[in-house]
């Protein structure tokens, strides 16, 4: 058979459960990609703590150059107890930080739904949560992680710590400007999450968005928010929102806060974008939402929902395969449907699956997706 494509994607399984999510993720994609008649080719490299073990570095030269060379990247989790006492150059996380400056990534999409299956696997009442479907921008290379940092010692004895949070018209533009294109596809409305009643930044952030999207974007509704009354309201009516566009930090928690209405944060995707390439794909860093939870690393416990989900926003930002994409999102659907879960998922009364079962359950229902297509 004739292949259409070939794609090479770079895969940095990283620390904890991340090789146990990824793997699962990898087969998912190069089964949808060779059913539809495509290659893959997936290069492996060390990033985070396995890197630091391995090379004494964090994001070693050859993670770097599999990086420059792929289409797009597939991330499992950095970090782990185990390396929390070295410098801060040298944690997993810089690994992950210098990832995303390789990539010139700036824009983290976090997509957040409650799936027909996961209605009651939420600790909210169902007639909350049915059919939420929010897509949060994440600006990703600013804000208070970002700035200049010190801790030094005072008059009194004590220390004074300092983090400065810093933004640009330039960097507020170009998140801005991706919330409106995919709330212009979706529902037409975004929210703008800030502080602009205490902090400068978000004075800066709240003018940049009102001037972008009235210029740019006049056929799509702009509502700002302060971070603490969203926060809130998030909760209590989550289908009030489509686009939710916000700073660093902000983006950071407000996120795994969402968490709660997908029904586990094992199930969140997520997808962190650069720059746009001639044929309209980008550059894209795609992982689960999820951190390394190195307690249950190696116990086939682990959920690889979100993992396998990210590989369906590769293959729609990044591969340009859109089609392929909501395969997989199908795919996902009808696993949950069929009462597959794994752990973070059962009831007192279900059984749960390991990694691999659900992972098969999910390619499963890919051939079963592929043979309507």
């Amino acid at each position: 058979m004739n292949v259409r494509r070939a794609f090479r994607v770079a895969v940095l399984a990283g620390d904890g459960v991340g090789p146990e999510v990824t793997r699962e993720a990898v087969h998912v994609l190069s089964e949808v990609l060779h059913a539809a008649g495509h290659a893959v080719e997936c290069t492996e490299a060390l990033i985070g703590g396995a890197a630091i073990d391995a090379t004494g570095e964090p994001f070693p030269p050859a993670t770097r150059e599999a990086v420059r060379h792929a289409d797009a990247v597939l991330l499992g989790a950095v970090g782990g107890a185990k390396w929390n006492t070295q410098p801060p150059t040298l944690r997993p996380e810089a690994g992950l930080l210098a990832l995303r400056k390789a990539l010139g990534t700036f824009a983290n999409l976090r997509p957040v739904r409650t799936l027909p299956a996961m209605v009651d696997a939420t600790p909210l009442r169902p007639e909350i949560v049915r059919d939420t479907d929010i897509l949060f921008v994440r600006e990703l290379t600013g804000g208070a992680y970002f700035g200049a940092k010190s801790r030094v010692a005072d008059a009194t004895g004590g220390e004074v710590a300092t983090d400065d949070w810093r933004y640009t018209t330039a960097e507020i533009e170009r998140v801005v400007r991706i919330a409106g294109s995919l709330a212009r596809v979706r529902r037409g409305h975004v929210t703008s999450v800030d502080k602009a009643n205490v902090l400068a930044t978000s004075q800066l952030w709240r003018d940049v968005t009102t001037r972008v999207l009235r210029e740019e974007f006049a056929d799509v509704t702009l509502v700002h928010a302060y971070v603490d009354a969203f926060a809130m309201q998030l909760l209590r009516e989550p289908r009030a929102y489509d686009v939710v566009v916000t700073e660093n930090l902000f983006g950071d928690i407000l996120t795994d806060e969402a968490a709660v209405l997908a029904g586990s944060i094992g199930l969140l995707p997520s997808a962190s974008l650069g720059a746009e390439r001639a044929d309209g794909t980008r550059v894209g860093l795609y992982e689960p939402i999820h951190g390394s939870a190195p307690d249950i690393a190696g116990r086939d416990i682990a959920n690889p929902i979100g993992a396998i989900a990210s590989v369906g926003l590769m293959l729609r930002y990044s591969l340009g395969l859109p089609a392929l994409a909501d395969e997989v999102d199908a795919a996902v659907q009808a696993a949950l449907a069929s009462r597959a879960r794994t752990r973070d998922l059962v009831t007192a009364d279900e059984v749960s699956l390991g990694t691999r079962a659900m992972g098969a359950a999910v390619r499963a229902c890919v051939g079963a997706v592929a043979l309507e297509r």
